[in-house]
């Protein structure tokens, strides 16, 4: 069966909520994916374009998607990419699928002028870990990830009254 990748249009959007929740069950997160079709349509096709997004497909048939956001490298002076999720369906797997994704993230972060493509594993995604390594992926061992989520969010966005914005 032949393999296509491309954009996500809207009428991916029950692909593209369904992979997510697919991908949080995997991760023994699903407790925390609480995002909707129409804050993926938001993202990927509104004003703003805050995403994008690419679906592969295997026999005319949604496999697998890649769900990527722009960076910037305040090192390197270079825009880059960041994979925020990719997921390829059980029985689609092992066909190159997320190879093929990767590849094609890659090729499109260089033809923007990119740099970089960075994405995050779960410690005890030992599959993962092994097809990244193979694929020649640095781990960035000394550093760990931060972010300030819910309530911390909203407590630390509250002190920015602080410092008067004089362009608004």
């Amino acid at each position: 069966m032949s393999l296509t990748l491309r954009e996500a249009t809207d009428a991916d959007l029950p692909a593209i909520a369904r992979f997510v929740r697919a991908l949080a069950d995997y991760e023994r997160l699903a407790h925390q994916a609480v995002a909707a079709e129409a804050d993926f349509a938001a993202a990927l096709f509104g004003t703003p374009r805050r995403a994008g997004c690419l679906i592969a497909e295997r026999g005319g048939a949604a496999a697998g998607f890649a769900l990527h956001h722009r960076t910037f490298s305040t090192f390197l002076g270079k825009p880059g990419r960041r994979l925020e999720d990719l997921w390829v369906e059980p029985a689609c797997r092992r066909r190159g699928i997320a190879r093929a994704l990767f590849a094609r993230l890659s090729a499109d972060t260089i033809a923007e002028g990119g740099a970089r493509l960075a994405w995050n594993v779960l410690d005890r995604n030992r599959p993962a870990i092994a097809a990244y390594d193979a694929m020649g992926a640095d781990a960035l061992t000394d550093w760990t990830m931060r972010r300030p989520g819910g309530a911390a969010l909203h407590t630390l966005a509250a002190e920015a009254r602080r410092w008067p914005n004089p362009s608004t």
